[in-house]
């Protein structure tokens, strides 16, 4: 009887580890199964959306005509005290944080696009991004936002330019390798299903707003070793024009990918991204932010930092040129 009293709580006890070894290997990874998600192609609201179609931009031109014909409805998430000074006509101001809610709870189906306008296209870019990811691929941010729109509102980037050879003498040709292959972020939404974290992960990034979204180059220049730099464009233009000292070179619709290069993005330090204008990195930070990691894109990107340089090589730059003077109400 001792016998098998013996025998009988050796199953038991087997049997107990063998369904904690089961539940350990159950338990989710949401961050992974996020990224999974959002890069399904079989989705027909995802469709890789950050490795195809991002960014989603379109000018001040195309936003006139189709908001004479009514085929745009204009979000704009400036403030109320500057939307009051001058919009759209037919524009309806949205705070960013209540974007979405916006959106899903009104009918837009009749409408061809929808469109999001800022300052100067950065913070559009990012509430764009988590339209697009949230299934509304028909979200746009207006190109170079209301600075493209009509003199009066043309400061930010006016003086974004006046001010952007400052960097011009530090980039270099350098390269800097990527980091080691680690861990995504850890999330904890106590979801298991990609669009459960979504969701979560949404709120949380619009409760946040834009602010922790965004750096400064001087901020950056101010202490580079403190910040993990992706250059968001070409390996050629990497060489030439050059990058910021330390920064690591991505590939638009290539490198951050699960099985390429996204895990090489830290989750211990501030990732920054630059572009040529800061819009497209508006478009990565808010997907990598809603992924867990501490990213920020570089406030009006290289057009910031190295302006004449960007002109000679004929890449995308802001000028007086791009303001189209239309009226406003």
């Amino acid at each position: 009887m001792q016998k098998f009293r013996i025998y009988f709580l050796s199953i038991l006890f087997t049997a107990f580890l063998v369904t904690g070894c089961e539940k350990e290997e159950e338990t989710v990874i949401e961050a992974e199964v996020l990224v999974e998600y959002l890069e399904s192609t079989d989705s027909p609201l995802m469709k890789d959306y950050v490795n195809t179609d991002m960014p989603s931009i379109i000018g001040a031109a195309d936003v006139k005509t189709l908001n004479t014909v009514g085929g745009a409805y204009i979000i704009d998430i400036r403030s109320a005290e500057d939307f009051g000074n001058g919009a759209i006509p037919n524009a309806h101001n949205v705070a960013l944080g209540d974007i979405l809610t916006h959106v899903e709870s009104n009918d837009l189906t009749s409408y061809e696009k929808i469109i999001v306008v800022c300052y100067s296209g950065q913070s559009a870019s990012f509430a764009t991004a988590i339209l697009r990811l949230m299934g509304y691929d028909n979200a746009f941010s207006m190109k170079w936002g209301m600075c493209s729109w009509h003199a009066d509102y043309s400061g930010g980037w006016t003086n974004a330019v006046a001010a952007g050879n400052t960097y011009a003498t530090q980039f270099t040709s350098d390269a800097t390798a990527k980091g080691e292959e680690g861990s995504l972020p850890v999330l904890s939404t106590g979801f298991t299903t990609g669009q459960d974290i979504l969701e979560a992960r949404v709120e949380t990034v619009l409760s946040e707003g834009y602010t922790p979204a965004k750096i400064s180059n001087t901020e950056v220049f101010a202490n580079l070793n403190n910040y993990y730099i992706v250059n968001y464009w070409s390996e050629a233009h990497y060489t030439d024009p050059g990058h910021i000292p330390g920064a690591t070179q991505y590939t638009p619709k290539e490198s951050i990918k699960l099985d390429v290069d996204l895990k090489t993005l830290p989750t211990d330090k501030p990732v920054v991204v630059y572009c040529y204008t800061g819009q497209t990195s508006s478009f990565m930070a808010a997907y990598l932010r809603i992924l867990g990691y501490d990213a920020k894109s570089l406030a009006y990107g290289a057009n910031g930092m190295i302006y004449d340089i960007m002109v000679s090589a004929g890449l995308t730059t802001y000028s007086e040129a791009q303001i189209m003077g239309y009226d406003v109400e």
